[in-house]
């Protein structure tokens, strides 16, 4: 009984023993011992690159494809290359200098080195006998930019760029991105046109044969085309602490300090404007300064460093039609822009009113308003009375020659700066291109550049009226007048009339009348465009438009006689 029980155990035993060797035994082969199926074929879509020149250096290779795996490796030319598996889709590998050291067509695979993966499909690199070509340079955009500006992309035109093509400026290599073999850009710094001069560029093509192309120069210019001056008063108002020129060429501003013994100016420097800048002007506090962008349609706005005169950028406001001048209010509690041609629908000139936030300079939108005019002129210039009551705006006429020039009267609300017209426009010769009033109020002057004359008016007191007493010749082709803060002399630019002019002419008025007498002129540089007199009256400065340079005078007390002190580089 005993032994029959023991014998079936034995034989139970026995039996599942026999079925677990048959389990372990008598599987089939198409599956691993952990029961995971093989890995697949890869398969190889693209590489890139996909040809060099022989004797180059080593680079890395990528290869598009499918069914890659962690363990895959490429083989370039029949040999396994260093491989990174970035994805089941794409691999890299390291390709040495050697592998490319002679002209060849190497065939590129990957394989999946584990049991059952296999080898892709091949596909030619190609390794090419010739040599990179010398580059030339035929172009650079710009070709010139303002000291101090900020960082921009270099444009070069040539030929023969190749996808290693490098930049050099004045011999160090700067940030290079190959568009096409006759285009390429490169990144430069603030640091690089930080001071005034010429700048070397080339391009270098690397071996194997490559070289370094001609050299083309690239202008680090102080300023160009300057065509408006302002003069920064001290916190005191009595005399004149900074200069700042509006370059019309190269979208910038000029910065300068005043000599008070001497006059003279010191460059310090330059900073970027909009495009175009035509007029420039300071809050009589001495602490923010504003600048019209004729082809950009606004406004820069700047804080003056009390210290140093250097201008820092708030921001810019857009004007719709052509900023063409910009003028603040002796209160700095306004500024006023005149905006000219290229307003929509054929819009004639206007004048824009703006706030002024005493603690940032800041402008904000008030309103517009009409001239009156129909013209569109390309320049709409402004001056406000200095009993802060009246505002004037000449227009030119001169943008279609349709139009005689003219000059509006406004009252100024004193609470909002907003202007309120007064009558009609008054004509004012065929191309008025600016009005001045005295320091006193009691007279008012316009420059007809296409008279060429200055128009005289008298003011009404009361209500700001303007009263023709005549005109007075004045070169071929005055600008600007500016008169000194005694109210006895007055100066004029004679700036252009098909040719440009090089002269400043001088004239006493007659405090009683107003009216001008010429008592001289004195040379100055080419196209005088602006002047600024120092609230002192002891100096003076004048834009020269075509000679790209400040000149600098003092001014007789007695007789209002100017005497060159010297120009200064824009």
């Amino acid at each position: 009984m005993n032994n029959q029980a023991v014998l079936k155990g034995g034989l139970a035993i026995l039996g599942i023993v026999s079925l677990v060797f048959v389990a372990g035994c008598g599987g089939g082969t198409s599956q691993s011992l952990n029961n995971q199926p093989p890995p697949p074929t890869p398969t190889i879509t693209t590489i890139s690159p996909n040809t060099t020149v022989a004797g180059g250096a080593a680079f890395t290779l990528t290869i598009t494809g499918t069914n890659f795996v962690a363990t895959s490796v490429v083989n370039f030319g029949g040999t396994a290359r260093s491989t990174t598996f970035v994805s089941s889709t794409q691999l890299t590998a390291a390709i040495p200098a050697a592998a490319i050291a002679s002209a060849g067509t190497p065939a590129v695979t990957v394989t999946n080195s584990a049991s059952g993966g296999g080898t892709s499909n091949g596909v030619n690199f190609t390794i090419t006998s010739g040599t990179n070509p010398v580059p030339t340079i035929n172009m650079l955009a710009p070709s010139s930019a303002a000291v101090g500006g900020p960082a921009f992309t270099l444009v070069v035109d040539g030929s023969n760029f190749v996808s290693s093509t490098v930049v050099r400026w004045n011999g160090s290599d700067r940030p290079t991105a190959f568009v096409n073999s006759g285009e390429i850009h490169a990144q430069i710094s603030s640091s690089d046109i930080a001071v005034a001069g010429t700048a070397a560029v080339t391009v270098v093509n690397p071996a194997p044969g490559g070289g370094t192309s001609n050299a083309v120069n690239f202008s680090i210019t102080k300023g160009t085309n300057p065509s408006s001056v302002a003069v920064a008063p001290d916190p005191t108002g009595k005399f004149g602490k900074f200069a700042y020129v509006a370059n019309y060429g190269s979208n910038s501003v000029s910065m300068y300090s005043i000599d008070p013994v001497t006059g003279a100016l010191a460059f310090i420097g330059t900073v970027a404007a909009g495009s175009s800048p035509v007029s420039v002007a300071v809050d009589h506090s001495g602490q923010f300064a504003y600048v019209a962008n004729n082809d950009s349609h606004d406004i820069s706005m700047y804080t003056i460093n009390a210290t140093t005169g250097i201008l820092t950028p708030i921001g810019k406001i857009p004007v719709e039609g052509r900023a063409t001048s910009v003028t603040v209010h002796p209160s700095s509690k306004f500024a006023y822009v005149g905006e000219g041609y290229t307003l929509p629908n054929g819009t004639p000139d206007r004048v824009s009113t703006y706030t002024i936030n005493a603690s940032t300079g800041a402008l904000t939108l008030v309103g517009t308003i009409a001239t009156g005019s129909p013209a569109t002129s390309l320049a709409v210039k402004i001056a406000i009375d200095p009993s802060e009551n009246f505002a004037y705006a000449a227009g030119d006429g001169c943008a279609l020659d349709t139009y005689p020039g003219y000059v509006s009267v406004y009252t100024i609300n004193s609470t909002t700066g907003a202007l309120t017209p007064i009558g009609s426009p008054l004509p004012a010769g065929w191309c008025s291109s600016s009005v001045t009033v005295d320091p006193f109020g009691k007279f008012a002057y316009v420059a007809d550049q296409g008279g060429p004359d200055v128009a005289m008016y008298t003011i009404n007191a009361n209500t700001g009226a303007l009263t023709p007493i005549g005109s007075i010749a004045a070169g071929i082709g005055p600008s600007s007048v500016a008169v000194d803060p005694t109210g006895k002399f007055a100066y004029v630019t004679d700036y252009y009339d098909g040719v440009f002019g090089h002269d400043i002419l001088m004239y006493t008025i007659d405090a009683t009348t107003g009216a001008l007498t010429h008592i001289g002129t004195i040379a100055a540089g080419t196209g005088p465009s602006s002047m600024a007199v120092d609230p002192t009256g002891k100096f003076a400065y004048v834009t020269n438009f075509g000679s790209n340079n400040v000149s600098m005078y003092s001014i007789n007390a007695a007789t209002g006689a100017l005497t060159l002190i010297g120009t200064v580089g824009t």
